[in-house]
């Protein structure tokens, strides 16, 4: 914390005694989780950048990186395959769209199959 003085970088000097500088690390809040039923999740299948390979991609999640987790796990278990869950996205190896439909929708989320 010493070194702090880079993430302050272009900011008018401040001469009231009290005030705390707020940085966007200091912000970094993960939204609470919404319910199954209010996410609206997209199921598509991405070939992007994987040497030729073909990966599910689910979207769209709201909540905390452990609920994305432990969906991804869940969803990974079900298909029988690897993947990974981050950054709001899971990513399951393979073309699975109709069989994660059919598992997201049987858990109550709102799922729908894109491209």
């Amino acid at each position: 914390m010493a070194n702090d003085w880079k993430d302050r970088l272009g900011v008018v000097y401040s001469t009231d005694p009290n005030f705390k500088y707020v940085t966007a690390a200091d912000l970094d809040v993960e939204p609470d989780t919404l319910e199954p039923a209010r996410q609206k999740l997209i199921v598509g299948i991405d070939r992007r950048n994987r040497g030729g390979k073909q990966v599910t991609l689910v979207s769209g999640f709201v909540g905390k990186e452990a609920d994305l987790a432990a969906l991804g796990k869940i969803l990974k278990t079900r298909c029988g395959v690897g993947g990974s869950a981050k950054d709001g996205q899971i990513l399951i190896q393979g073309d699975f769209r109709d069989r994660i439909v059919d598992i997201l929708k049987s858990l109550g989320y709102n799922a729908k199959r894109g491209n």
